[in-house]
């Protein structure tokens, strides 16, 4: 077959059966719609089809446009509103996937964590990288079109719980939408990457930071924010998409002065959600309940829904005296997009206590349940239960463990309450190991739901936790609150230990949300893994590891993989442009949280198509880090115990092995007191994310924490953990 002169391979031929269509051919029968296509030759080809999407898209992104996509583009974080992240797409299925290639690829500058979702419109893709950097690509050849930094100092890095990623932009009429990691929102123009607007949405003197993608409903920009574990008060906020004036805010926690906020969340506080909170620290961090990643827009019945974290501290016998189910932690909560105004909310976690947050993402879908057609709301929080819940009411239809969890027995469906475990809460110096960490069943990575087959396919954990009560707690502005025994021993001061070895490992779970149950279950090599992509053809695309792999829907049958060198944790997207269809990926988690050994390894965007030939150079192969010269190290005169209670409060979170950033047992930083000091105190590192700590201890602290980090070197190096990569 030729097209426009050229003979096209078996694999792009169009299939002339009835009904049969060159990029989206299933049982279904399904059919392109919407404004942009209506009075088309439906089965038209795709070239015809996307020069007039195109055409049709010229005024910008806007909800009719959502509404219509057909596949050929990805318009918002999930592809539609009802972010299934499914496509109609199926050049690219079952008999062909075996062809996919690289087409093209683009390194980017930094070597910090990919997160993003891409999206594609008019012919451009976008994307961010770590430091909430903008680039725009050519869709089909790969050129880079421009580059938008918005220059986040590196200190703001220090307020990032889990690396300074960021999951993608949003598009509206001509315009892009970024959040970025020191708490603004900034408008650039779509075309040339040129700032429109730049707002501050977070009070800049305390700890709050933007990594998740912003969303664009009825002209307003929605955005939420982290920060919880250092003590902030969450809020989502709506800008107006033309000015960036403030339209509203919702906090999800009350008023630590118990005055009104003169805000869109005043009325539900004052009604019923500020009577949950007895008196405790959170009067003094602020609550907790960011909501820094899911936002999602139902246009059937025009209700925005959020996701809210964990709280501030978590242990709740801390945070609220171990009184009252503190609202909204741990809620989805539905709201008017034009005002904010509070509708519903259903509560997955009552009185948190386990950083079990329920902003893992939020899908919408028509469901036949019972033989009733059901709008729901679908979410697998941290907690390890996967909830249906009426869109409409939030009226809990089914929850069902999706992993092994021992923190409640179940869910009651008649309250919509759990069925606590006695050993769940720890509590006057107590401790509790449970099924599900503070990593969750199942985190930030997005799920995927394909109307083809009725799953929803969740990229989920098993990794136990351990919590221990901290006793004589003192909240601490911008540290690490979180109300628990952190388990780091010095020479003379054992930690709590778990029971059982820690167990991590990740599975990717095919759930049938009607049945209640999972239809197939794949153990994977890695625990932290990649969100998912499922289409049309048949084809569930989801990484583990550096290994990018193609499963059948059905079965869960590998048809094809990929190493795309460094592990993947972003979702792939897709899209067609010129009759071809692309698979995106972004890849990178960074070296450090490899333990330490890993090379560094710059972010990536791979692109792929069928018959694609290019062969992206190899990364830097594995070294193991040379041991410290210990005897080279300046003596330290500072107390090794008291150093291990700072190193728990303060560097823990990202420097111990298994961490985020470099681990100092290993560090040839910890061998010179006055350069160690340096880093720590005055900040010599700060352009890297490392900030000053002056605030918080002196030099006797410091010289502390390097007098344990020396007495940590010399201790045997432990196993490493099943399950790769335990951060993102």
């Amino acid at each position: 077959m030729t097209f426009g002169g050229t003979v096209l391979p078996e694999w792009k031929q169009r299939d002339t059966r009835p009904g049969a269509h060159p990029l989206r051919q299933s049982g279904h029968g399904q059919r392109f719609g919407g404004p942009c296509v209506k009075g088309l030759w439906r089965r038209a080809v795709v070239v015809g089809l996307a020069l007039t999407v195109a055409a049709c898209g010229r005024g910008g992104v806007d909800a009719k446009r959502i509404a219509a996509a057909d596949g050929a583009e990805w318009l918002t974080y999930g592809r539609t509103y009802d972010e299934q992240r499914f496509s109609p797409l199926a050049q690219v299925n079952k008999d062909t996937v075996g062809k996919l290639g690289v087409a093209w690829w683009a390194e980017f500058d930094t070597d910090r964590g990919q997160e993003a979702t891409p999206l594609v419109a008019d012919g451009v893709l976008y994307t961010t990288t770590a430091w909430s950097k903008v680039y725009a690509f050519d869709a089909r050849t790969g050129k880079q079109l421009w580059k938008y930094d918005p220059k986040v100092p590196g200190e703001a890095g220090f307020n990032a719980c889990c690396d300074v990623v960021n999951r993608g932009v949003a598009l509206w009429k001509g315009r892009l939408y970024v959040g970025t990691i020191d708490g603004r929102l900034i408008a650039l123009d779509a075309r040339t990457g040129a700032v429109a607007w730049d707002v501050q949405t977070t009070d800049r003197t305390k700890p709050y930071t933007i990594t998740g993608a912003p969303r664009v409903v009825k002209g307003k920009v929605l955005i939420g924010n982290g920060g919880a574990e250092y003590g902030v008060r969450g809020y989502v906020s709506a800008y107006d998409a033309d000015s960036g004036k403030l339209a509203w805010r919702f906090y999800t926690t009350p008023n630590p002065k118990g005055a009104p906020d003169g805000a869109a969340s005043d009325r539900v506080f004052r009604d019923k959600a500020s009577a949950t909170w007895s008196d405790g620290v959170w009067k003094e961090s602020g609550g907790g309940g960011t909501v820094w990643d899911a936002i999602t827009y139902d246009p059937k019945l025009d209700l925005v829904f959020i996701g809210v974290g964990n709280g501030a501290p978590w242990n709740h016998k801390l945070r609220s005296g171990g009184k009252g189910d503190n609202l909204f932690l741990s809620s989805i909560v539905a709201l008017r997009p034009e005002t904010g105004e509070y509708v519903w909310h259903y509560q997955t976690t009552p009185g948190e206590s386990w950083d079990y947050t329920a902003t893992q993402h939020i899908m919408l879908a028509d469901l036949n349940i019972g033989g009733v057609e059901r709008r729901v709301v679908m979410q697998a929080p941290k907690n390890g239960f996967f909830y249906v819940l009426d869109a409409r009411t939030g009226a809990l239809i089914s929850a069902d463990k999706y992993v092994p969890v021992d923190w409640a027995e179940r869910i009651d469906l008649s309250t919509g309450r759990p069925v606590e475990a006695p050993s769940a809460r720890y509590r006057d110096g107590g401790i509790s190991q449970q099924a599900s960490s503070p990593l969750g069943g199942h985190n930030w990575q997005p799920m995927a739901f394909s109307p083809r087959e009725g799953l929803v396919y969740v990229p989920a954990m098993r990794n136990r936790g351990f919590y221990a009560d901290a006793l004589g707690f003192k909240f601490i502005p911008g540290a690490w609150n979180t109300g628990l025994t952190r388990a780091q021993a010095g020479p003379n001061t054992p930690s709590p230990k778990p029971a059982t070895p820690p167990l991590a490992t990740g599975e990717l779970i095919a759930w049938d949300p009607v049945a209640r149950k999972a239809r197939w279950t794949l153990a994977l090599p890695a625990a932290w893994t990649s969100g998912v992509l499922a289409t049309e053809g048949g084809l569930v695309f989801h990484a583990a590891g550096n290994a990018f792999t193609a499963y059948d829907a059905n079965d869960g049958k590998a048809l094809w993989s990929y190493d795309a060198g460094a592990n993947v944790i972003a979702p792939a997207t897709t899209y067609a442009i010129d009759g071809e269809q692309y698979v995106a990926l972004m890849v990178g988690v960074g070296g450090a949280p490899m333990g330490g050994d890993q090379p560094r390894r710059p972010g990536r965007l791979l692109v792929f198509k069928l018959g694609g030939t290019v062969k992206p150079p190899p990364y830097p192969a594995a070294v193991a880090m040379p041991p410290l010269d210990l005897a080279a190290a300046t003596p330290s005169k500072g107390d090794a115990d008291r150093g291990a209670a700072l190193f728990g409060q303060f560097c823990g979170a990202c420097h111990r092995i298994g961490g985020l950033l470099p681990v100092l047992p290993r560090s040839p930083a910890i061998l010179d007191g006055e350069g160690f000091k340096a880093i720590v105190l005055d900040g010599a590192l700060k352009a890297n994310g490392m900030a000053p700590f002056r605030r918080y201890f002196d030099e006797a602290g410091a010289e502390d924490i390097r007098a344990f980090l020396l007495w940590q070197a010399k201790q045997p190096a432990p196993a490493p953990k099943p399950g790769g990569a335990s951060h993102g």
